[in-house]
């Protein structure tokens, strides 16, 4: 028999699964999204990271707020804190302060990240915070059946815009750039495998991380950012792209109408853990020369 024509059997994907050893992260808790909803994705690549990176459950924490993306932590078998409305970031860097060993995910979607949640990005940003930020940006609040979030474009029709929405859409890219975040990435939904792969750098990344990700609302966006118009629009970055050059990173994260995957920017410098065990070591100095 062709070997491409070999039927798939149940129990031997099954094994192949177990064998992988990605799904021991995943809790007994069965995911609540819709059929079809990328969020699915993003749940098999971050489980897939942790595994390919050999992180131990009780090493690594994910951090969620309120929304559709943020019942991730349930459904992980590692340390979770699912937190108030937009406070994500915040409680990340407590967990991150408090031990600094640990391996802290904060994520949530578009609503919980850039409006209630949006005037933590920068500080998480420019301290350098050494965690991971996904964000799911469907451009819709979901859990609340459809309304129109600060990502969304202008002229969507939501409950809350029934005569189009007239706002101007932010632009995440842009805002992290600009803020200096030392890593930023772009993903897709649609894109499963290259999704694990992007999580998995932007766990291994020393500082503040930011990967944005494309996912569409299958129940309530039937027109606009749906898996048939990204898997049009969506391209990989140029292979000459220099991630270490930050306007450039700014000029291709500008092309809304078709959006880049793959890491925008990229940068080392100290973290606020850095910062903070300096600032230590000089107060404890300071201190003994007084006496």
């Amino acid at each position: 028999m062709n070997e491409h024509l070999k039927p798939v059997y149940l129990e031997e994907k099954l094994e192949e699964i177990r064998a992988d050893g990605h799904q021991s992260y995943r809790s007994k808790s069965l995911p609540t999204w819709c059929p079809g909803c990328g969020y699915f994705s993003m749940a098999e690549g971050l489980t897939f990271a942790l595994n390919r990176l050999k992180i131990d459950y009780k090493d690594a924490v994910v951090v969620s707020g309120i929304g559709c993306a943020s019942r991730f932590p349930f459904f992980v078998s590692t340390y979770g804190f699912h937190t108030l409305h937009g406070r994500t970031l915040p409680v990340a860097t407590g967990v991150k302060l408090a031990n600094d060993r640990l391996t802290v995910v904060a994520l949530g979607g578009d609503g919980d990240a850039f409006a209630i949640g949006g005037g933590h990005i920068p500080h998480a940003a420019r301290r350098n915070i050494d965690l991971t930020y996904l964000v799911f940006d469907n451009g819709i609040y979901g859990l609340t059946k459809g309304q129109a979030s600060p990502t969304s474009a202008i002229g969507f029709k939501t409950p809350t815009t029934p005569y189009k929405n007239g706002d101007e859409p932010l632009h995440p890219l842009m805002m992290l750039l600009s803020y200096k975040a030392s890593w930023v990435g772009q993903a897709y939904a649609g894109h499963p495998h290259q999704l694990a792969d992007m999580i998995t750098k932007a766990i291994t990344h020393r500082g503040f991380s930011y990967l944005h990700i494309l996912s569409p609302c299958v129940t309530f966006d039937k027109t606009d950012r749906t898996y048939a118009n990204l898997d049009f629009q969506v391209r990989d970055l140029p292979e000459d792209h220099d991630s270490g050059n930050l306007m450039a990173a700014m000029e291709e994260a500008s092309r809304d109408d078709h959006p880049a995957l793959g890491i925008y920017y990229q940068e080392d410098r100290p973290t606020l853990t850095d910062v903070m065990d300096e600032t230590t070591s000089r107060a404890i100095e300071t201190v003994r020369a007084r006496k």
